[in-house]
């Protein structure tokens, strides 16, 4: 009875390590299934991540190129804009000028009249309005009162010195005044002493834009400007040519002045030639225009400097495709 207890309970364990042997390969097999399926899937995920970032990347690049062709896009609709409106202001203002021509050449006026009227109608043509002539329009001549206007810039070189400030600045102002006037539409100007100083600090080496509010500034300070003179044109000429001159642009510089305390009027030319040498066509890089204010004429009999200044402005403007104008009186 004892063994075949025993022989009962040994079966019975072999039985429980049977079955313990079959769930345990059983769980064995899920674990081998389930980590083998793991790894496709997780490749899968990575490989779709990547290509999503990269298709969001590829999408901020067209939209931040989409935004820059829309900007550039309203800019060119914006400089169309501005270019039909400055087209049809310039025809405006040519069909005015040609009106203004025609209505001169039938007027009955004097024949030196018409003349100055027409000089002043052609220098309003611009080079935009040049350029709606056609390339081949040129202006057959271009003086008023003996000194040429043909220029787009001018520069003031203005004799600071005692005796032009306290005889003759009211007539300086008219004449600066009266020179703006000829210049209708100028691009730039600027004004400077007789020894390169300018009256606007801001704009040193620098167009100052021509409008009606800058040339009403612009007399109105050179009511109150008074730097030191030495009563010599040589510094403001020098630096005007060195600081201002482009083979782009038609340029006047306008000396005023009553005497010139240099010791020789041949360096002077020799220095002014050489810097302001021709650029072509026989012109100089700048006309050269003079106005004589005979202050030293009426007040210093005993000295020669106003007929000194007189000769190296005359030959200097002569020299330089300009002209010298002397004032028969100051006040």
């Amino acid at each position: 009875m004892r063994r075949k207890r025993e022989r009962g309970q040994d079966t019975s364990i072999a039985f429980l390590d049977i079955i313990c042997c079959g769930f345990g390969a059983i769980v064995l097999l899920l674990v081998i299934v389930q980590s083998g399926a793991e790894e496709p899937l997780e490749a899968s995920t990575t490989n779709q991540g990547g290509s999503i970032k990269a298709l969001q990347r590829q999408l901020f690049e067209l939209r931040g190129e989409i935004d820059y062709l829309e900007r550039e896009l309203r800019s060119k609709r914006e400089q169309l804009d501005v270019q039909q409106e400055r087209v049809a202001i310039l025809h405006g203002e040519l069909e005015q000028s040609g009106n203004r021509l025609a209505r001169l050449q039938n007027a009955n006026i004097s024949e030196t009249e018409r003349q100055a009227e027409l000089k002043l109608a052609l220098q309003s043509l611009s080079a935009e309005m040049r350029r709606l002539l056609g390339a081949a329009y040129q202006r057959r001549n271009n003086v008023i009162g003996g000194i040429p206007v043909d220029s787009e810039y001018v520069i003031f070189i203005i004799d600071t010195s005692g005796s032009m400030y306290h005889y003759a600045w009211n007539r300086v102002m008219e004449e600066v005044v009266n020179i703006l006037d000829i210049y209708p539409n100028l691009k730039g100007m600027q004004i400077m002493n007789d020894m390169g100083q300018y009256m606007f600090s801001s704009h040193r080496g620098q167009w100052i834009p021509d409008t009606p509010g800058r040339r009403q500034i612009l007399v109105e300070q050179l009511r109150v400007w008074n730097p030191f003179s030495n009563s010599s044109p040589v510094e403001g000429i020098t630096a005007a040519i060195r600081n201002f001159y482009s083979p782009e642009h038609k340029i006047s510089l306008y000396v005023f002045g009553d005497d010139y305390t240099g010791n020789s009027l041949a360096p002077v030319l020799d220095t002014v030639r050489a810097l302001n040498s021709e650029r072509g066509q026989g012109e100089p890089r700048v006309r050269i225009h003079a106005i004589g204010f005979p202050v030293l004429f009426a007040d210093n009999a005993g000295h020669h400097s106003g007929e000194r200044f007189a000769a190296l402005m005359r030959e200097l403007a002569h020299q330089n495709a300009g002209t010298f104008v002397g004032l028969n009186d100051f006040r």
